[in-house]
């Protein structure tokens, strides 16, 4: 079920934009209405989600560490694993979101005949990882070409580089094919690993169908239905979409209604799924903390003030009756009657 109803949810959607943008007159629906609607969404949600994390008090010093902190002069100190200051902190952060350093050192764990526990090294999923995310990364950069006019150096240097390695005509772009494979080797990762299969839901599988849609038919647009779209009337409703003026002049083709509504509809979904690590990565108290807890005092910002600290000597003397009734061990047991 996990597997099959995202994938008939993605279905739906592909026909739902192919049969409405047929119906004369829901072109604007699909071409105009759909895509503002998406981006208030997101850009909405995003902004939301964002809010509501940065308002969240984080109480405690809890960095995730993973190598020797500061401490004596003497002993020497991982800065990355274990950072004490901000300039620590960005560095680590740097190396987080740039090339996700924390998949880099992945490790998977089996059971063996013994019982034998191992651990090795899977960096596979790092990689998997990069190759999909800055595919990505490249081509909604390179689909900037489209709103712009004039198109920039950088976006037009980058759209060649992306292409040197061209295959016929029209070029044939690396990450087009790179994008396809991460997506599938990721989810062939859902499929095989047994733990991770286990664990998987539904909407783990349905942004990786939709993204796999979304690239599909932008390749079919590119390299097999050419003739069915007008480059032109793209590049016009583009710029209006951008300049608040859209308009849809000549036939655009079927193929890209399909293709411009799954974007919107990936737009819309990402601030509500899981897809929001992109703004959450930031805001990790595990990975944007110090670790200076040895240095500097964190003081929780929920302690009310009007409650005293209360040690175990004193949680024992006032409830030291119920805990002997309860057969919980105590340091003291109860005054003899004579005693008093």
């Amino acid at each position: 079920m996990k597997y099959t109803f995202p994938l008939a949810a993605v279905i739906a959607l592909v026909l739902i934009a192919w049969i409405g943008s047929s119906i004369p007159g829901m072109q604007y629906l699909f071409g105009i209405a759909i895509p503002y609607l998406a981006i208030g969404l997101f850009v909405g949600g995003f902004c939301y989600r964002v809010i509501k994390w940065a308002q969240s008090p984080v109480p405690f010093n809890i960095p995730t560490t993973c190598g020797q902190g500061k401490s004596l002069s003497w002993i020497k100190r991982d800065r990355l694993e274990a950072p004490n200051n901000t300039a620590e902190v960005v560095a680590r952060m740097f190396l987080e979101i740039v090339l996700f350093r924390s998949l880099w050192r992945n490790t998977k764990s089996e059971a063996l005949d013994g019982p034998k526990l191992t651990y090795e090294s899977s960096r596979w999923l790092w990689l998997f990882s990069i190759i999909f995310h800055y595919s990505f990364l490249v081509i909604v950069l390179r689909h900037m070409r489209m709103f712009m006019e004039p198109v920039p150096f950088v976006i037009s240097a980058m759209e060649y580089m992306d292409g040197i390695m061209q295959i016929g005509a029209p070029t044939m772009y690396m990450t087009d094919a790179a994008i396809i494979g991460g997506l599938l080797l990721l989810f062939g990762r859902r499929l095989v690993n047994r733990q991770v299969r286990y664990i998987s839901l539904a909407n783990d599988y349905f942004p990786l169908f939709l993204i796999f849609a979304i690239a599909v038919t932008g390749i079919l647009m590119r390299f097999f239905l050419r003739t069915d779209i007008d480059v032109m009337a793209i590049k016009e409703l583009a710029l209006g979409l951008v300049t608040f003026q859209p308009t849809i002049s000549g036939d655009i083709g079927a193929i890209f209604y399909i293709h411009l509504f799954l974007v919107s509809c990936l737009l819309a979904y990402f601030p509500y799924s899981k897809l929001m690590h992109l703004g959450g990565v930031f805001l990790s108290p595990t990975r944007n903390m110090a670790n200076d807890s040895r240095a500097n005092r964190h003081i929780n910002p929920w302690n009310d003030p009007n409650i005293k600290p209360h040690s175990y000597s004193g949680y024992e003397d006032e409830f030291r009756a119920d805990m002997i009734e309860q057969g919980i061990p105590v340091e003291k047991g109860l005054p003899n009657k004579a005693d008093d």
